[in-house]
C-alpha cells in the first residue's frame, strides 16, 4: 500500500495534505526558509501520532514536527528535498485537566499560548509565559524550543514552567510522564531531555504546566534613560525595590522606538523628548490597595533622585498599558519594512550587557558601514535580541548576503563575554553549524549519543540542531 494511503488510514483522508494546501506549513513568517514536503499530516490525538511514528520508523520516513510555525531559526520547516513529512500538532488542542488548588493544568501540545493564558485566567490563576507570537504559537512548540519571553525574570522559561510531559518516541512508543509532582527523585529527569530538543528526540503531545496566583495589581512604566549604564543602574534599583514582584524589565534603543512609531498603526512615543534608551518595567502584586503603584512610584522617585531616569510615563488605564506594551511587542515586525535585518538571539551575564552592546555596535559598524544596530530585549535575564538593520539605500540582498560574516563576528563577541548564541529561539537550521564552534566537544558528543539512542534511524526532524 502507498505510504500516503497508510497514513490516511490512520488519521483520515482529509487530514493528509499533498497539494497547494501544504503551503502555510512550508514557509516561516520571515521568509528566510521555505521547504518542500511529501505531505502534511494533521493527526487528532496521541494514539494517532504513535501509529504515525511506528509506520515512519518502519519505513524510515523523516518526520518534521510542527506547532504554530512561529519559530525563528527554521527548526519547524522541512528541507528542500521534498521527502520529509510535516506532522502538524494543531488538532491536539484539548484541555485534559485543570487543578487550581494544585496550581497546574494538563494541556495538549496544539493549544495556543494565548488560550493557555486564558484557561489559567478563567480559573483565577496565571500562566506567565508571554511573548509576541502568543496568539499563534503552541504549547508543544514552546516546550520544544524552551521558550522564554518577557516574564522569565520572575517566573522562568518553559523548562521551569513544566512539571511533566507526554512524548511519542521515534519508534511510536508513548512515554507517559504527566506527573504533577514538584518532588520526584526517581532517576534521570527525562522531561528535561525533551524540553528544548526541537523535536529531534521525540514529539511532545501533552504537558503538565505550572499555574501561579493571579496578580491583583500590575503597575507599568515606560522610562527614558540616556545610557546603557543608566539602564543597568535602574535594573539594580528595581530589583532591590520590588524583588520578585518585578515581573518585567524590557529595553529598546531610540532607533527601535522610531521603527515602531513609523510602521505600527496607532503607535506613538509616550514621552515628550527623545532618549537614547528606553525601559519598560512592570511590577505585579498579589495584594490590592495600590501596592503595585506605590512600589513603582517609590522606585521612580529613587531613580529620578539619582539622575538615572530622564522621563517616565505611567499608564492610568488598561488601554494605555496595552499601548506601551505594544511598542515592545511590535519591535520585530517593525524592522521588516526597514529592509534586511540580520538577527541574533543571544544572552550574556547581566552585568556585561552594556559592554557587550557597545563592543558589538562598534564592531558591526566597522564591518558594515552605516548599518543600524537595534539591540532590544529582556535585560533582566541577560537575553538581548541583537538585530542589525541594513544601511539606508543598500540593496537588501547585498546586506543579507553578509549574514554569516556578521553573525560570526557578533557570536565571537558573545562568547568572549561567556554568553550563549541562542537564548530562547533554539538552534534549528540557522545555527546548526555555529553550534560546533561554541559547544564543548564532549558536550556535543554526549548530545549525539542521546540522539542516537532515542532516534537511531535519524527520522525525527533530521538536519536540525545537530
Amino acid at each position: 500500500m502507498e505510504l500516503r494511503q497508510q497514513f490516511a488510514k490512520i488519521i483520515g483522508e482529509q487530514y493528509v495534505l499533498t497539494g497547494d494546501d501544504m503551503a502555510p506549513y512550508l514557509r516561516e513568517w520571515r521568509d528566510r526558509y521555505q521547504g518542500r514536503a511529501a505531505m502534511v499530516l494533521r493527526p487528532a490525538n496521541t494514539a494517532q501520532i504513535s501509529q504515525i511514528m511506528a509506520l515512519a520508523n518502519q519505513t524510515s520516513t523523516p518526520i518534521v514536527p510542527q506547532g504554530g510555525n512561529t519559530g525563528l531559526v527554521g527548526g519547524q520547516i522541512p528541507f528542500e528535498q521534498g521527502c520529509e513529512v510535516v506532522l502538524s500538532l494543531t488538532r491536539l488542542n484539548h484541555i485534559r485537566s485543570v487543578d487550581p488548588v494544585g496550581h497546574n493544568m494538563v494541556l495538549e501540545a496544539g493549544v495556543t499560548l494565548a488560550d493557555a493564558q486564558k484557561i489559567a485566567i478563567d480559573n483565577d490563576r496565571l500562566f506567565p509565559l508571554s511573548l509576541a507570537a502568543e496568539g499563534s504559537c503552541q504549547i508543544g512548540g514552546n516546550l520544544a524550543s524552551n521558550a522564554g519571553g518577557v516574564n522569565v525574570l520572575a517566573y522562568g522559561n518553559m523548562r521551569e514552567l513544566c512539571l511533566g510531559l507526554e512524548v511519542v518516541l521515534a519508534d511510536g512508543r508513548i512515554w507517559n510522564g504527566l506527573r504533577a509532582l514538584k518532588k520526584d527523585n526517581t532517576g534521570y529527569d527525562l522531561r528535561d531531555l525533551f524540553i528544548g530538543s526541537e523535536g529531534t528526540l521525540g514529539i511532545i503531545t501533552a504537558a503538565v504546566l505550572k499555574l501561579f496566583p493571579r496578580p491583583r495589581e500590575q503597575a507599568s512604566a515606560f522610562v527614558g534613560v540616556n545610557s546603557l549604564e543608566d539602564l543597568g543602574t535602574l535594573y539594580t534599583l528595581a530589583s532591590q525595590s520590588a524583588g520578585g514582584q518585578l515581573t518585567a524589565f524590557e529595553v529598546m534603543p531610540r532607533l527601535g522606538l522610531e521603527f515602531v512609531v513609523r510602521h505600527a498603526p496607532g503607535a506613538r512615543d509616550p514621552l515628550e523628548a527623545a532618549h537614547k534608551w528606553y525601559a519598560l518595567l512592570e511590577i505585579s502584586t498579589l495584594g490590592g490597595q495600590g501596592e503595585a503603584n506605590a512600589l513603582m512610584t517609590s522606585l521612580l522617585e529613587q531613580a529620578f533622585e539619582k539622575n538615572v531616569v530622564s522621563d517616565a510615563a505611567l499608564p492610568s488605564s488598561l488601554e494605555q498599558r496595552a499601548a506601551i506594551w505594544a511598542l515592545r511587542e511590535r519591535m520585530s515586525e517593525a524592522q521588516k519594512p526597514e529592509g534586511g535585518s540580520i538577527k541574533h538571539d543571544i544572552s550574556v551575564p547581566i552585568n556585561a550587557i552594556p559592554d557587550f552592546i557597545n563592543t558589538a555596535n562598534k564592531a558591526v559598524s566597522e564591518l558594515v558601514a552605516d548599518c543600524r544596530p537595534c539591540p532590544f530585549g529582556h535585560w533582566g535575564d541577560g537575553n538581548i535580541h541583537y538585530n542589525i538593520s541594513q544601511p539606508v539605500g543598500m540593496d537588501k540582498q547585498v546586506f543579507l548576503d553578509q549574514w554569516e560574516q556578521v553573525s560570526k563576528l557578533v557570536h565571537g563577541i558573545v562568547m568572549s563575554f561567556n554568553g550563549s548564541i541562542s537564548a530562547e529561539h533554539g538552534i534549528g537550521r540557522l545555527k546548526r553549524e555555529m553550534l560546533r564552534d561554541v559547544k564543548d566537544p564532549v558536550e556535543l558528543d554526549l548530545m549525539r549519543s542521546i540522539k542516537q539512542t532515542l532516534d537511531p534511524k535519524g527520522i525525527l526532524n533530521p538536519g536540525k540542531l545537530l
